[in-house]
């Protein structure tokens, strides 16, 4: 990725919990540090969270989860960005998520977790080394 190029970051609620300050703190950071950021709110469905990365082409999708389903949305998503020809997208989580179930998110095809013991900085960074290194390991596999 060109030094240049701004990277665009979806972040997304696919659950039907109201409580988005996280998700919109984090839409704040990545804005201050230069990020685009294009949040599409809570209760959202996984249609709408894919229609989005592809009319928006983003470059990560976060999905902000309080914990009980991120499993199986997780699951779905993938499911479908597969379907949807766009697993070359970035799919990171952050929220409440049980360290416990981290490793099987990321055998799924999770680029990353991030928990309430992770800074904003911290975040930023992952998603920029990400995106720039755009390591196959990063990618959905088909």
């Amino acid at each position: 990725m060109e030094n240049s190029a701004i990277i665009k970051v979806l972040i997304a609620k696919a659950s039907l919990d109201g409580h988005d300050k996280g998700a919109l703190l984090l839409e704040w950071r990545l804005r201050y540090a230069g990020i685009k950021e294009i949040y599409i709110g809570t209760a959202r469905t996984i249609n709408q969270i894919i229609d989005t990365a592809r009319k928006e082409d983003v470059h990560v999708i976060v999905i902000n989860m309080m914990p009980g389903e991120h499993l199986s949305i997780a699951e779905e998503i993938i499911k479908k960005m597969k379907e949807e020809g766009i697993s070359d997208k970035l799919l990171m989580m952050v929220g409440a998520i049980p360290d416990e179930d981290i490793p099987r998110l990321l055998e799924m095809g999770v680029v990353t977790v991030f928990t309430s013991g992770d800074s904003f900085d911290e975040i930023i960074d992952v998603i920029r080394y990400a995106v720039e290194s755009c390591h196959d390991r990063y990618f959905i596999q088909e």
